[in-house]
């Protein structure tokens, strides 16, 4: 029988700058998907990568004195690191200036301008680079964009192609109709219907090469180039192969049928933040309805994290770089402060305190000290792992049913408090019945009990964590195996 397939997405980040905390959160979240999906049987084809075209790269590379090609290639190795930083299980890393990528973008573009929503004028608009979109008055903050109020905003006056958006009104809120949960949290689908019931506003596709060359060329076309939003956002379906030609794809296999096509099983998930909100719930949607192709199955929308209640910025200079933090306390203590601290749909705050006081208190102190102490405790009694403890059973299939339910959610805080309640449970059964005191045979007999039944728990519990501290994970395996103790997190100390 064939496996269920399932297909994940994270938005692309643009390499003008190193791999934020913000960035490694999304990622994170969309790995921690990936790998409970696959444990459930399902297989799994995880996509990342880099956008790299666009007004602000071309500005960075000049800056730099790099052509934009290696300017690129430069940073599109740091995203790469992440992969071994974070322990990311994707299948996939696509770069927007990869040939079959370039190729399928402007058959897409051809498909669009085929159904007559390409079309070419002259206008004049308020653009910020930082964004990458055009702004409305409704939308700016005195007179500036309200995400990036550092940058000055551009006036653009060209001709320019543009893509008929406001045809798809109609068709975007049936969409949004028909699925109540297409975005996810409720929330975001409400946002996002409010916008497109409010009227939408065709949007500029292309560039004039002249002004800024570093873009794909339009079909037909040599002296405009695409806009970085129209290009990137094809990246969902070009990773899969799409469109199956050997002319555009190299001949290498398309997936596309299988991840994103019209079966029935399909199951095509985008993660991505609330600052991307309309580009891929309105926008991307849009052009898939014009260029008949299948919609997305479900948007997951994600909140920010913020620095000690501040908005990250480098002017601030209160980025987070999440390969440092790594680099010091470790893969999985930076993976579980992500999906720990930060609730799925909401903001969350990054401090070195609250990390530091998080890993002593749950990572160190409450699994790490459980697993320590039980080998500790089975080693001088023999104890083998056994399950007869009822109270403790029923927890541990409490813990597993409702931490698969708030993942599915995408409720990765809700899904660690459930586990760490559970590791709570086991640290409160070993203060409570002591079995390290010694005395009569019948008192050792209850001892390996209390001691094994712990054993099957801390096994249980090394197995739901999977998705989440992948590492850590195989370490309880390893350490339960070989009824040997390392410290999984040492405590840091002030």
């Amino acid at each position: 029988m064939d496996l269920k397939r399932f297909y994940i997405t994270t938005t692309l980040p643009y390499v003008n700058a190193a791999p934020h905390v913000g960035f490694a959160l999304e990622i994170v979240q969309a790995d921690a998907i990936a790998r409970f999906r696959r444990k459930a049987g399902e297989e799994v084809f995880f996509n990342t990568g880099t956008d790299e075209h666009g007004l602000k790269i071309y500005q960075k590379a000049i800056e730099e004195k790099k052509t934009p090609q290696e300017y690129c290639d430069e940073y599109a190795a740091k995203f790469g690191l992440l992969r071994e930083k974070l322990d990311l299980s994707y299948n996939n890393f696509i770069r927007t200036t990869d040939p079959h990528h370039i190729k399928a973008a402007q058959e897409f573009w051809k498909r669009c301008e085929a159904s007559g929503d390409i079309y070419k004028t002259s206008y004049k608009a308020k653009y910020c680079v930082g964004c990458e979109l055009e702004k409305t008055d409704s939308e700016l903050v005195n007179g500036r964009c309200p995400i990036h109020p550092n940058k000055d905003l551009e006036m653009i006056e060209e001709e320019n192609y543009f893509f008929r958006f406001s045809k798809y009104q109609k068709p975007l809120l049936d969409l949004y109709d028909a699925n109540p949960e297409f975005v996810v949290p409720a929330t975001r689908q409400n946002e996002i219907s409010s916008f497109v019931k409010g009227g939408l506003q065709d949007f500029s596709v292309s560039r004039l090469k002249s002004k800024m060359p570093w873009g794909i060329p339009v079909p037909g076309d040599e002296d405009h180039v695409m806009y970085v939003w129209f290009d990137a956002l094809v990246n969902y379906i070009s990773c899969l192969g799409w469109p199956a030609s050997a002319e555009i794809f190299g001949g290498a296999e398309s997936f596309f049928e299988e991840f994103w096509g019209t079966k029935e099983d399909r199951n095509a998930i985008q993660v991505a933040g609330k600052d991307n909100l309309r580009q891929q719930t309105a926008m991307w949607q849009a052009m898939l309805m014009s260029a008949g192709l299948p919609n997305s199955k479900q948007v997951f929308i994600h909140g920010y994290i913020t620095s000690n209640g501040q908005k990250m910025s480098k002017s601030l200079g209160n980025v987070v770089d999440p390969i440092a933090l790594v680099d010091k306390y470790g893969t999985d203590a930076v993976r579980y402060y992500l999906l720990r601290e930060v609730p799925g749909w909401d903001d969350g705050d990054f401090s070195k305190e609250k990390f530091e006081q998080r890993y002593n208190a749950d990572l160190a102190g409450g699994l790490g000290n459980l697993l320590a102490r039980t080998l500790a405790m089975a080693g001088k009694l023999g104890a083998q792992e056994e399950i007869s403890d009822r109270e403790l059973k029923a927890a541990i299939n409490v813990a597993e049913e409702r931490s698969s339910k708030e993942i599915n959610s995408y409720k990765f805080n809700e899904a660690l408090m459930v586990i760490w309640d559970l590791v709570a449970f086991c640290n409160k059964i070993v203060e409570r019945e002591k079995p390290w005191e010694q005395g009569t045979e019948d008192l050792a007999d209850k001892n390996r009990k209390v001691v094994g039944n712990l054993l099957f728990a801390l096994e249980k519990i090394g197995e739901m964590i999977e998705p989440f501290l992948p590492g850590t994970s195989l370490a309880i395996a390893g350490q339960l195996e070989s009824k040997t103790s390392s410290p999984l997190f040492p405590r840091i100390n002030g």
